[in-house]
């Protein structure tokens, strides 16, 4: 059975004051906070084996809210602590290595929310690695894929942020890896952000030949922002009421 990790750290300075208060990913999202959904959308695709990475000042918030995770259905809920805050999504993944177990894993960032059911994806995976697409009217704020123009279905670069999209495309915070991903991770080399890129990463599967993708179906949406946080509550509760 596959194993999922959740990427719950940094320091939320985009959603300030609030994060004054506690973790990005512990804010609430209608009726739940934020960690629940990735949580849920793991748990859907029959992973009963987590790991939350974390990091800041609020860590400790974590095991007040989601205890040992058994009210969420998870059978074994882990902790590591990202030590640089600001150190990068593939940073905080690094601490993955040993929970993962020389097994391919799925990885979500804490502050997706969706309803999509990912559970095919997940039982058909075998090795290299897997990037879930969305369509949206921003993708400049994402990792956005470039296709090849002989082949629209293959990718051929990930541009991290990139001022100009050459697709409408975001790379969502929703991926599956076999266990090189770890060696690719102590390949890369910190950005001009002084960051490790997640996007570095995925451009490695993607040298490599050895990275696919499928289009998310369902809702998605990030709640990284004070307009993304608010889409996401709001498309939540019009579902809760029906």
């Amino acid at each position: 059975m596959m194993k999922g990790v959740i990427l719950a750290g940094g320091l939320g300075t985009r959603l300030y004051p609030l994060t004054y208060a506690t973790n990005k990913h512990l804010l609430p999202v209608y009726d739940k906070p934020m960690i629940f959904y990735p949580m849920e959308t793991l748990v859907r695709a029959g992973i009963e084996e987590i790991l939350i990475v974390t990091s800041g000042p609020h860590v400790g918030h974590f095991l007040r809210v989601l205890k040992n995770g058994k009210e969420l259905g998870v059978k074994h809920l882990e902790y590591a602590y990202q030590e640089k805050p600001d150190g990068g999504i593939a940073d905080a993944l690094a601490l993955a290595e040993d929970f993962a177990d020389e097994k391919p894993i799925t990885v979500i960032l804490g502050d997706n929310t969706t309803d999509a059911d990912i559970t095919g994806a997940v039982k058909r995976f075998v090795d290299g690695a897997m990037v879930f697409l969305k369509e949206v009217s921003d993708p400049e704020r994402f990792g956005v894929p470039v296709f090849d123009g002989k082949d629209p279905k293959k990718i051929v670069e990930i541009e991290e942020k990139p001022k100009e999209s050459k697709s409408k495309y975001a790379v969502t915070g929703l991926y599956l890896y076999d266990n090189k991903v770890f060696d690719y991770i102590k390949k890369s080399k910190p950005s001009a952000r002084g960051e490790l890129e997640i996007t570095d990463i995925n451009n490695w599967y993607v040298r490599a030949g050895t990275m696919r993708w499928v289009e998310l179906k369902g809702f998605w949406s990030d709640a990284g922002t004070f307009q993304s946080l608010f889409l996401a509550s709001e498309y939540w509760a019009k579902k809760s009421r029906g």
